[in-house]
Parts: structure tokens; C-alpha cells; sequence
């Protein structure tokens, strides 16, 4: 795939999957990643389009503060991703699990991330955007890099 805007990007779809990674980079302010990440999470609070989280990339993100044995900031960023206007939360039930397990016995990947793209299918997602290139699209979802995103000028 080339270079893709972000406002391209949310013309062509609807709802957008996230990956965990999207979210770490912002919140962590991982470079050179940092900014479109900003962009894109800005668009769907704008109502650009819709974004979609599954509960185990939720739970990804706050594993760092976590880790850190920052629980407050666990408490906070949990508020702050979960009250992001436009950006739903994926509960992870029956139903997706069985789609979780057929992506991943298919296309042989992690449980994790099987479920990260069962979640952005069951959420309505047309395309789901990671950094993480084992990750392909298919059919029903695309993949959209970030590497492949391109942040507004200066």
C-alpha cells in the first residue's frame, strides 16, 4: 500500500480498528510515530469516523503504567481511553472468541492479535491500523500501516 492521509483514511472508512500499539505510541509519545498517532486518534474524536478498541489491547495500553506501579495512572488512562468521544471499547465474548480462533488458526497468528482483529470485525471496522507488519488484511478487514500514514504539514 502507499502513502495515505489520514483524512483519506477516514473518507474511506467508516470505522477504524486500533491496535494497542496506536495508543502507546500517542500516550508514551513514541517516536516518529507520536504525531500521525495524535492525528488519527484527533480525526475520530473529531467524528471523522468511528474508532474501535478491543478490551485486550485496553488492557495492553494500561499494562505499562501497570508495570511501572503507577496505578493512579492506570486509573487515568483508563478514564481517558475509555471516555475518548468516537472510540468504542470491544468486549471480548463467545462470539468473538469463535472468530478469534478461526483467524487465528487460519492465518496462524497470536491469540492477542487474533483477537485484535476479531474485535475491530465485530465492531464494524473496514480497516484496522497497526505498526505490527505479520499482520495482513483480508477480505473482510484491511490493514493499514502507520509507517504508511501520512501526518498533516507543519
Amino acid at each position: 500500500m502507499g502513502r495515505l492521509t489520514i483524512e483519506e483514511l477516514c473518507r474511506a472508512h467508516q470505522r477504524i480498528g486500533l491496535d494497542s500499539s496506536v495508543l502507546i505510541y500517542l500516550i508514551e509519545s513514541v517516536e516518529p510515530w507520536h504525531r500521525v498517532a495524535g492525528e488519527l486518534i484527533n480525526a475520530i474524536e473529531a467524528g471523522s469516523a468511528g474508532g474501535s478498541l478491543s478490551a485486550l489491547a485496553l488492557a495492553e495500553i494500561l499494562s505499562g503504567p501497570a508495570r511501572a506501579g503507577d496505578l493512579a495512572q492506570v486509573e487515568r488512562s483508563d478514564a481517558e481511553i475509555r471516555g475518548m468521544p468516537g472510540l468504542s471499547v470491544a468486549s471480548v465474548g463467545p462470539e468473538l472468541a469463535g472468530d478469534a480462533a478461526v483467524i487465528r488458526g487460519i492465518r496462524g497468528l497470536s491469540l492477542a492479535d487474533a483477537v485484535h482483529l476479531a474485535s475491530a470485525r465485530a465492531a464494524g471496522a473496514t480497516v484496522f491500523v497497526t505498526n505490527d507488519r505479520r499482520l495482513r488484511g483480508s477480505s473482510k478487514l484491511e490493514v493499514v500501516y502507520l509507517d504508511d500514514l501520512v501526518p498533516l504539514e507543519p
